[in-house]
């Protein structure tokens, strides 16, 4: 389950290594910068913009599914609280 932007960026960045990509050849293929994709993966969020988010899963071959969930007190340290689950 995806909770948190860092939990998005380390699904990101297994998905990438199971793929055998290096950060610029996801970059490349995504049309992000290695700079912008290497934030994601670090979860260094929530600068990291969500379209760019989504074009990235696309390139991996990967979807998010959006559930509703229980708004917990953790929003106020992260904004993407509650708002992602999934598996890789």
């Amino acid at each position: 389950m995806l909770r948190t932007v860092r939990d998005v960026g380390a699904a990101v960045r297994r998905a990438r290594r199971e793929a055998g990509l290096s950060q610029q050849a996801l970059a490349d293929r995504a049309g992000v910068s290695r700079q912008w994709l290497s934030r994601v993966e670090a979860g260094k969020g929530p600068s990291a913009e969500i379209g760019k988010v989504l074009d990235v899963l696309a390139a991996l071959g990967l979807a998010v599914d959006l559930v509703t969930t229980p708004v917990t007190e953790a929003a106020d340290d992260d904004p993407f609280a509650g708002l992602f689950e999934g598996g890789s």
